[in-house]
């Protein structure tokens, strides 16, 4: 293969980067259409996430993140199963096989294969070295690793298919807010993004919050009243219907503004359109409890300091991740680096 070398990888992200700020005219038509396969890919979201990736694809960042990376010699293959919960969620394991050198066999999945492949037709274009290095594949044979991202179901068959070679296999995760009742309405506000961002389909979503105890939920409420438009998406609106139908039917106590159901429970794994919420005598009882979840739970988002092991994203700020900031914690640059 002709040399790929770090400064040509962070050249051709840069100029992605700029290609995200401007999209083509046919890029924006997959953009716009992307929703006739998939219907929780309005237009709004899908440029959510292209404006996340594009402040991703920084200069800065990019050097930081590749400046202890060396380029393998002999490239090897990478089989990529990706989600498709939320727009372009498998660019960055594409991208930290490119970046290390390596060729990414990509299984697509069929909730999102319009916008990734039309994505990386415009890495190819700006960088043509990167055209050997992308294949799509049906079935994932003859590969030397697999990163594989699923459900805490398909996890297993992965285990069982892939497990005796070198592997980062992901399962269910979900992400929580820790509120300690004096954070503003803004700081709400932006919490709001974290709860409401792609429907809540992420696993960077927050779907529960910890509160201190007599919380009044009207703090949460109103500064999130602002998302209430959300409820006029016919998926979404099912889902609220539904679970607001089990919860009068069984008789649950839950709160409801409208566009979200609130409910108390100790569970991190909320339904779509429900947000649970759990009450603590002390940040130290939260801690304990976080510590001993660790592996349940996705980023954490709250303005406390918090002693947890475990990434803490500022409100807002869960669906923003670093090129750093990977998945489940487990460095894929490091991984694939050590094969």
């Amino acid at each position: 293969m002709s040399s790929l070398t770090k400064e040509k990888i962070i050249v051709a992200l840069q100029k992605l980067s700029i290609f995200l700020q401007n999209p083509s005219q046919s890029f924006e038509h997959i953009i716009n259409s992307a929703q006739n396969s998939n219907g929780w890919f309005i237009e709004s979201e899908v440029k959510k996430a292209i404006s996340a990736l594009n402040q991703m694809l920084n200069e800065n960042d990019l050097h930081t993140w590749l400046a202890d990376v060396t380029l393998v010699e002999t490239p090897k293959k990478i089989g990529l199963i990706l989600a498709g919960n939320i727009p372009l969620v498998g660019f960055h394991d594409v991208l930290s096989v490119l970046a290390t050198g390596n060729i990414a066999l990509i299984k697509m999945s069929s909730s999102d294969d319009k916008l990734l492949p039309a994505l990386l037709n415009e890495l190819i274009a700006i960088e043509p070295l990167f055209a050997d290095r992308i294949v799509y594949v049906e079935r994932l044979k003859d590969f030397d690793a697999i990163i594989a991202t699923g459900s805490n179901n398909t996890s297993r068959y992965f285990e069982y298919y892939f497990g005796k070679k070198p592997n980062i296999i992901r399962k269910n995760r979900n992400s929580v807010a820790v509120l300690n009742g004096q954070e503003t309405v803004e700081e709400i506000n932006s919490l709001g993004n974290d709860i409401f961002d792609y429907f809540g389909l992420g696993c960077r979503n927050v779907s529960k919050i910890y509160v201190p105890k007599g919380y009044d939920l009207k703090h949460l409420f109103e500064p999130i009243e602002v998302f209430q438009p959300i409820i006029n998406h016919f998926k979404y609106n099912n889902n609220y219907d539904y679970n607001k139908s089990i919860y009068l039917v069984n008789g649950v106590k839950h709160f409801d503004n409208g566009f979200l159901l609130v409910k108390e429970d100790e569970n991190f794994v909320s339904p779509l359109a429900v947000l649970f919420y759990q009450e603590y005598e002390n940040i130290q009882e939260i801690e304990q409890i976080l510590n001993q979840q660790t592996e349940q739970i996705q980023c954490i988002v709250s303005n406390l300091p918090l002693n947890i092991d475990k990434d803490i994203f500022g409100f807002g700020c869960s669906q923003h991740p670093k090129l750093w900031d990977y998945a489940d914690n487990v460095n894929t640059i490091k991984f694939l680096q050590n094969l």
